[in-house]
């Protein structure tokens, strides 16, 4: 099986057997300092059970990822860790820069000058047609009725 979860290590830190700096814990997600921080404070905010990609996580628990996050973005904000922002982030699939196959989602404060960042690709200032984006549009709203999402 890929990605199996006896060899993953947010399930070790979950279950306990994985040492692990844990801020929150509830019926549905845990959340721990990454250890390799962006920035101090930087968080991770995993479901308890193994769900590789987002489309695995149960609509509750990808809500409560969220609240927790939320709440998590508050902490920092008021804890005295340097943070002039704060971003989530979730990287879905090998393409989307994911390299632990359980899925999680990154909080971590910002500030300016703190040297992280997105690139936008080349072409990123064209506008696409509108034409483009509503087929696009329609794309996806035929996909979520095909998957039962809508």
């Amino acid at each position: 099986m890929p990605h199996d979860p006896r060899s993953c290590v947010f399930c070790g830190i979950v279950s306990g057997r994985e040492p692990a700096s844990v801020v929150h814990r509830d019926d549905l997600v845990c959340a721990f300092m990454d250890i390799q921080p962006v920035n101090p404070g930087h968080l991770l905010v995993v479901p308890n059970l193994h769900r590789v990609y987002l489309a695995d996580v149960e609509p509750e628990v990808g809500a409560q990822m969220f609240v927790v996050a939320q709440r998590l973005a508050a902490a920092i904000r008021t804890s005295g860790i340097r943070c002039e922002g704060v971003n989530f982030f979730l990287a879905d699939g090998v393409a989307a820069g994911q390299e632990v196959f359980h899925a999680h989602l990154h909080v971590f404060p910002r500030f300016d000058g703190d040297g992280f960042g997105l690139r936008h690709p080349p072409n990123y200032h064209s506008l696409p047609a509108r034409a483009t984006l509503d087929g696009v549009a329609h794309s996806l709203r035929g996909a979520l009725v095909h998957d039962h999402v809508a």
